[in-house]
């Protein structure tokens, strides 16, 4: 497959609601408001961009001027049932091009995907406070003395296209409530089938748990740290690894009396997707630390750096310097498939290589 880039932006709102399509007495019936983000990810049309190098910012424009009119309104005035997957659908149809992803976020811990098929992912986060060791790895590794996280779980369930829902949020947490239970200031080695507690084998072990009571269920992801984490739908597992960087940039194609011509800077955020067949001795794809290591060297190259005069990203642009980081981590890291890089929250580019990368449900 050759390279896919990908643009990715997100615009929050305020906004209140009721959902009449509840239960009486139910709490989303009643009038209530949310801090709401609506992010869109999409392979954009060559005319897009008002300039190279302009195509993340533009999206995000575009995105804010359509959710305008839903920022300190009340939804029912312009979608007659705001479910957050309708919101969703709502936005796919003011945009000029099919997005690969559209997301409607109404708060931190739930949300609704709809993929390029228009099929809905709806998804719940949840935290559990835990500790836990890996006992196969080499003397000396960190993760083989005993430790914890606060690790994070978010549960996906898929819909189909004018289907009824299937699983509402009130499904997910009854389905995750007693796996919170058992897992919250618990040891994890000590539990029945997460003897390796590695982050693959528990996404693999929780969704064993809920297949049957969530038959849509699509995608477990779980969180080890606020940086890295995995996502298993039942036939492989994906992890990624984040960093963050600070630099320096300028975009030379910017017209004349734009300040984006001129040297400004980004917190940059880099997201590393990796696909690896499970080692059954290790309990992982690959080890995060190893992967924080390969990518070492292109940090140091980049944080704290000027990225309009590093060799290799001509352009300074977003899709130039993932592409320039793809070149040299394809040889260390065979692994990766996708690299995401963010220069603002929600804003930025990903470049993926393999069909895997590209229409995992994710």
């Amino acid at each position: 497959m050759s390279d896919q880039l990908q643009f990715m932006a997100a615009a929050p709102f305020e906004a209140a609601r009721h959902i009449d399509t509840m239960p009486a007495g139910h709490r989303e019936a009643r009038l209530h408001g949310h801090s709401f983000v609506a992010s869109v990810r999409a392979a954009l049309p060559a005319s897009h961009a008002s300039f190279d190098g302009a195509e993340a910012d533009d999206l995000q424009q575009r995105v804010q001027t359509a959710v305008e009119p839903l920022g300190y309104s009340l939804l029912n005035d312009t979608v007659a049932v705001p479910s957050d997957e309708n919101l969703a659908r709502w936005l796919a149809a003011q945009l000029p091009f099919k997005a690969a992803r559209i997301s409607l976020q109404s708060t931190r811990d739930q949300g609704v995907d709809l993929d390029a098929d228009g099929r809905a992912h709806r998804w719940r986060r949840y935290r559990f406070e835990a500790a836990h060791q890996l006992n196969n790895v080499p003397a000396g590794h960190q993760c083989g003395r005993m430790h914890g996280h606060g690790f994070e779980v978010m549960i996906h369930t898929e819909q189909a296209i004018d289907a009824e829902p299937i699983a509402s949020y009130d499904d997910i947490d009854n389905a995750w409530q007693p796996l919170g239970q058992k897992l919250h200031l618990a040891c994890l080695n000590d539990i029945a089938g997460l003897e390796i507690p590695t982050s693959e084998l528990l996404a693999s072990w929780i969704w064993q748990a809920l297949r049957e009571r969530l038959p849509h269920l699509s995608c477990v992801s779980t969180f080890e740290t606020a940086t890295s984490g995995c996502h298993y739908n039942g036939r492989e597992h994906r992890i990624w690894k984040e960093q963050r960087f600070e630099a320096a940039t300028l975009l030379p194609h910017a017209p004349a009396g734009d300040r984006r011509s001129h040297l400004h800077g980004h917190s940059y955020l880099s997201r590393l997707h990796l696909t690896a067949p499970l080692d059954t001795v290790m309990g992982w794809t690959v080890d995060y630390g190893d992967v924080k290591e390969m990518f070492s060297p292109i940090y140091r190259q980049l944080d704290h750096h000027n990225l309009a005069t590093l060799e290799g990203p001509a352009n300074g642009n977003l899709a130039s310097i993932a592409q320039w980081a793809r070149k040299r981590l394809s040889n260390t890291l065979p692994q990766l498939d996708r690299i995401d890089l963010l220069q603002a929250p929600g804003c930025g580019c990903a470049l993926s290589w393999s069909e895997r990368a590209a229409t995992f449900a994710v």
